[in-house]
């Protein structure tokens, strides 16, 4: 049996066929609607491209949303038209097959515990660094997901008080200082608070956002000021990942998103930080810390593996 996975973001909508062992097939991908009619249409119209001639056994969709505890509804997704909608059933009846709902980073997580970097872990955290921050948590291979299936949010812990804006209204948020987003960030801070020179400058006197890809490209290259935020943001994640220690005390703490690419500039740095912070250091074991390895893939990947798992023990 083979089975689709649907990976819905703010921006576009990408689906696979997905084996059982991982491999994607085929794929496809259309721009993501603003309308719910509309996003229902395009992922009725992309699996259907990707099922014809193909035995599909179900479709797992994995969404940039918060999922209601029992995975049938959309509650939210700050880049969805979807409002408290109750798209699995919807879409099951719309496509005659068993539609799975995850959220994006559960899907990921999923994926690299499955067949990824986390294979085998009997407790095993996804960090995905990107826009923000995403994560997930698996224990014996199972997902947990909180009281009301939420957790873990670690993007939003508050790690400066009255610090920089987050566009969930708190400030100070993890995700301001350890993320794509903030690479660009603290790249503007810092040479408008300098003279120092950097190919970055030419970006922000023109008034245009400095990117992370743009600061990890700059670091790459040798420049001094991209190098220096990226050791800061190095210092960041190696507290991020010693704060997940002290809380969850994993073996296996897998870094993704789009900064996971540019992990050998800073993944290094990272892990001296989380073993000079975390609780008892010297004196406990410390999780490995990997780069991810399935990239753009893992929430493709691990929605669909996700429903040949719910389909299979329905």
């Amino acid at each position: 049996m083979l089975t689709v996975g649907v990976d819905i973001g703010g921006t576009s909508v990408r689906a696979g066929v997905v084996e059982a062992d991982g491999t994607v097939l085929a794929e496809a991908a259309a721009p993501t609607p603003d309308r719910a009619g509309d996003l229902d249409d395009t992922v009725a119209d992309l699996v259907g491209d990707l099922a014809a001639g193909r035995p599909i056994g179900a479709v797992g969709l994995a969404v940039a949303g918060f999922v209601d505890p029992e995975r049938r509804s959309v509650a939210f997704g700050a880049h969805l038209p979807w409002r408290d909608d109750p798209v699995v059933d919807r879409l099951t009846d719309r496509l005659g097959l068993p539609v799975v709902l995850e959220h994006d980073a559960n899907a990921a997580g999923l994926a690299e515990h499955r067949v990824g970097a986390a294979a085998g872990a009997s407790v095993a955290v996804l960090v995905a660094l990107g826009t923000g921050i995403g994560a997930a948590l698996l224990v014996d291979g199972a997902v947990f997901r909180g009281a009301h299936g939420v957790a873990p949010e670690l993007g939003h812990l508050t790690v400066v008080r009255g610090g920089r804006p987050c566009p969930c209204g708190k400030h100070g948020c993890l995700e301001r200082y350890c993320s794509g987003t903030a690479l660009g960030r603290s790249a503007e801070e810092l040479i408008a608070a300098s003279e120092d020179f950097s190919v970055l400058r030419a970006t922000w006197e023109r008034a245009e956002p400095v990117t992370g890809r743009d600061v990890a490209r700059a670091a790459e290259a040798g420049d001094a000021v991209a190098g220096r935020v990226v050791d800061e943001f190095a210092e960041w994640l190696g507290q991020a990942l010693a704060l997940v220690a002290d809380v969850f005390d994993p073996d296996v703490v897998v870094i993704g998103g789009e900064v996971s690419a540019s992990a050998p500039l800073y993944l290094d740095r990272a892990r001296r930080r989380y073993a000079d912070d975390v609780t008892g250091n010297g004196h406990r074991r410390l999780a490995e810390v990997r780069p991810a390895m399935l990239g753009g893939r893992a929430g493709i990947i691990g929605a669909a593996l996700d429903a040949r798992e719910r389909a299979a023990g329905s």
